[in-house]
């Protein structure tokens, strides 16, 4: 290869580096897996190896993770850099790496952990208190994520020991089984579920609210200090045993030697080992012990000398396609899984996997009978990745013209890869649609979760979305692990949902496009049903930010009979068919409130619609611009910035007679 080519490789991979590095680091929705970006990076590095030329300050081999977008929180500036490792795929390269490190060290003891697969954070402790927790961003800049890390629960909020100061870099992961749960949940109300437990570590860490956060059942282990006041440490292994002793949840096991052949035994058991941890781990980090050596080794501009990352490849295996069986989610769309014979797999048999859509089938040829190859993504979701060979006689598998829960037709719109019923009342449809609609985004019924609407289906108590507001006391209370006082509660969730307004409505009914923004909107300028009913495609195309699409597709939905059915059982409920006035008046106009802690009558929500509805905005983070905080208990760190920049702080009593006194 001459420089020419090797300059339009290298601009190549680099773009792809680059967008695979955003799908991973800042949408937290990677396309890849890590085994192929790290194939990727390794021929960009083989190519500026041989052309140093090539090698500039915007390469993706001269930067750390992820050039963030840092837009949600504030940021934080890190006081020693948050790098990462180098990463080698071979005993070769470890043996290089004890090679390296003996040139300058007679006798290196090496330190061998697993290495976690999930969100890197740092921790800061003043005189033993939780005061700031940060994730890692670029290495240099990350984001205050301090009220999020406050809801996982093995992070103490005070030490046992009162340090001047601590700072820990740790990790934040989520247990394999709450992964699955919440890609169960997904699936089950038709969202893309997350890729892997890395990936969904981080979309949850980083939500506005932290309450979701808290909800995802994160979880973290710290592998190292990065500044400490009060201490004198000399080895690694010391750094842990004292964090440990402080209360700090460290990783899990840490096996010290002084030969580079013990090591890479240590990391053959970690491997053989992996499926058995409740936790994702992508590989072994070995490290040399002494602080003092570090320091001699010393580091490049991106990497420490004295530390490596082994990464280990991802497990593959070959079976036999039994068969394609086709669900039917909540908004019609079918999605064929494969049916497999069983093959282990990360130390789990597995004998299903998703094959997403006809594109998919068709772009690797599969076929009922084929040799295919299977492996886990990150670990946990089982993926075809490649038809190895056809059986004799067989074509390529299609989906059914046919909706197979109630043989309806169906179709596949333009610009969209999947195939949906058209059958607006599938009962396939019916236990999602339902699950849906009592979201808290949509018709927020507190106790209807979808366990509760399962069993509601299953004894037939329920056949539409508007059956909720005829159920009775004693159906409910003979649902099992109910009872009459949670009979009770839900029944006056589902009375007090009744006055949640248009919008909120719109969206709970499912319509394919019309997500929560564009209900808003569309209420803004139809502000009853009646109104929105007589409403042709045209004239809600006009509002903008809805545009064509969504104008066609809710004015089909409601053109449909049993909608029309559907919605004057609604009304005969007292369920409320006219949008809220989206501001009352503008007496907060000009103010910027930011909400932290739990307010003891009013929901953040509800808040927050409450001083939009008065002209104001809510933000997410404190600033100089701030006008309030309007704090609640257990208030976190946005109310003790707004002690130090001197921030008005007002309860919720004092907030309702600013809002009274309008």
């Amino acid at each position: 290869m001459d420089f020419a080519q090797a300059q339009k490789r290298a601009a190549e991979l680099t773009e792809q580096l680059n967008y695979h590095s955003d799908r991973y680091y800042n949408l937290d929705s990677p396309e890849i897996s890590d085994y192929e970006y790290d194939q990727l990076m390794n021929e960009l590095k083989a190519l500026e190896q041989e052309f140093p030329a090539l090698v500039t300050p915007a390469s993706p081999t001269q930067h750390v993770g992820g050039r963030a977008m840092l837009t949600l929180f504030d940021k934080v500036t890190h006081t020693v850099q948050m790098g990462s490792l180098q990463d080698v795929f071979d005993k070769d390269e470890l043996r290089a790496f004890d090679t390296r490190c003996r040139e300058k060290l007679s006798v290196p003891e090496y330190v061998v952990e697993p290495k976690i697969d999930g969100l890197s954070v740092s921790l800061e402790y003043r005189d033993g208190v939780l005061v700031r927790g940060s994730t890692r961003g670029d290495g240099f800049i990350g984001e205050d994520v301090t009220a999020n890390l406050l809801t996982v629960r093995s992070i103490p909020h005070r030490l046992s020991q009162p340090l001047p100061f601590l700072e820990v870099r740790g990790e934040v992961y989520m247990p394999r089984r709450a992964f699955l749960e919440l890609t169960e949940r997904q699936e089950l109300n038709d969202e893309q579920p997350f890729k892997n437990p890395r990936n969904a570590a981080a979309g949850s860490l980083r939500q506005k609210d932290p309450r979701i956060t808290a909800g995802r059942g994160l979880d973290i282990f710290v592998f190292n200090i990065q500044q400490i006041d009060g201490k004198e440490l000399t080895t690694h292994k010391d750094s842990l045993d004292f964090i440990r002793s402080l209360g700090l949840p460290v990783i899990p096991s840490y096996f010290v030697c002084t030969n580079i052949e013990d090591a890479i035994r240590e990391i053959d058991r970690i491997g053989e080992r992996r499926s058995s941890y409740p936790f994702d781990i992508d590989g072994a980090v070995i490290k040399v012990n002494s602080f003092a050596e570090r320091e001699l080794l010393g580091s490049t501009a991106k990497f420490p000398r004295w530390a490596v990352a082994f990464k280990y490849p991802p497990e593959e295996k070959e079976t036999t396609l039994l068969d394609i069986e086709v669900a039917v989610g909540r908004t019609g769309a079918l999605t064929p899984t494969a049916v497999f014979e069983p093959v282990s797999l990360a130390g789990t048999t597995v004998s299903r996997a998703v094959l997403h859509n006809q594109d998919f089938i068709d772009e690797k040829d599969i076929r009922i009978g084929d040799r295919i190859l299977v492996r886990k993504a990150g670990d946990i979701i089982p993926e075809v990745i490649a038809s190895v060979s056809h059986a004799p006689g067989s074509s390529t598998y299609r989906l059914p013209n046919f909706c197979p829960s109630c043989g309806c037709p169906v179709v596949r719109e333009p610009d969209e890869a999947v195939l949906r019923c058209t059958n607006p009342e599938c009962p396939a449809t019916l236990l999602r649609n339902i699950i849906h609609f009592a979201s808290r985004p949509a018709m927020n019924i507190d106790g209807l979760g979808p366990a509760v609407v399962k069993l509601l289906v299953e004894n037939h108590h329920i056949t539409s979305s508007a059956d909720l507001y005829y159920l009775k006391k004693e159906e409910l209370a003979d649902l099992e692990r109910m009872g009459e006082k949670s009979a009770d509660n839900l029944l006056a969730a589902i009375e007090r949902s009744k006055s949640n307004g248009l919008s909120r409505l719109l969206f709970g009914l499912g319509i394919r496009n019309v997500g929560q923004k564009a209900a808003v909107l569309i209420c803004e300028k139809y502000h009853t049903m009646d109104e929105l009913l007589k409403a042709d495609a045209d004239g809600i195309a006009e509002i903008d930010g809805i545009g064509p699409v969504i104008a066609e597709s809710l004015v089909q939905y409601l053109k449909q009979p049993q909608i029309l059915t559907l919605i004057e059982r609604f009304r005969a409920a007292g369920v409320n068919l006219t949008a809220q006035t989206k501001q009352k008046g503008d007496a907060f106009s000009g103010l910027t409130f930011v909400l932290t802690g739990t307010l003891p009558t009013y929901t953040r929500d509800q808040a927050k619609e409450l001083i939009e509805s008065l002209g104001g905005k809510v933000s997410g983070s404190v600033s100089k611009k701030t006008s309030y905080v309007l704090a609640g208990e257990e208030a976190g760190s946005k109310l003790t910035k707004a002690q130090s920049l001197g921030i008005p702080v007002i309860d919720e009593a004092e907030f309702l007679r600013m809002c009274s006194n309008v």
